[in-house]
C-alpha cells in the first residue's frame, strides 16, 4: 500500500511541476468538419498525452467538460485527477486555427487541490 501512496504523491508532485513546464506548451489537432471543433474526449486525451510527454510519466487521468470550438481565444478548463484524488486544473486556449487544424496552448495551475474528503 505504501508504494501506491508514494506513486500517487509522486504523480501529484510531477503534475504540479508540469504546471511550470507547461507555460508555453502547445498542441494541435486536425478535425474533419467545416467548423472545427474538438470533442471533449479527444481534447482530454491530447492534454493527457502532452502532460505525460512533459513529465516523463504515464498518461494521467484528464477530463474536459466540453468540446473545444476552433475559434482563436476560446478557452476551456480540463482537470487532471491523480491516483490519490488530488486534482490539478489545466487551461486550454485556442491559439490559432488553420483550416481544420486547431492549435492550442496549455497552462496548468500552480497548485493542486487536495483530495475531496
Amino acid at each position: 500500500m505504501a508504494i501506491a501512496r508514494t506513486s500517487a504523491a509522486a504523480w501529484s508532485i510531477s503534475a504540479v511541476a508540469a504546471g511550470v513546464l507547461l507555460v508555453g506548451c502547445s498542441g494541435s489537432v486536425t478535425v474533419e468538419k467545416s467548423e472545427p471543433k474538438l470533442s471533449a474526449g479527444k481534447l482530454a486525451n491530447t492534454v493527457s498525452e502532452k502532460l505525460a510527454a512533459q513529465t516523463g510519466r504515464p498518461k494521467p487521468d484528464v477530463t474536459c467538460p466540453e468540446d473545444l470550438a476552433g475559434k482563436v481565444g476560446t478557452t476551456t478548463r480540463c482537470t487532471l485527477t491523480a491516483d490519490d484524488g488530488s486534482t490539478l486544473g489545466v487551461t486550454v486556449t485556442v491559439s490559432s486555427v488553420k483550416g481544420s487544424q486547431i492549435n492550442f496552448d496549455l497552462k496548468a495551475d500552480d497548485k493542486a487541490s487536495p483530495p475531496a474528503s
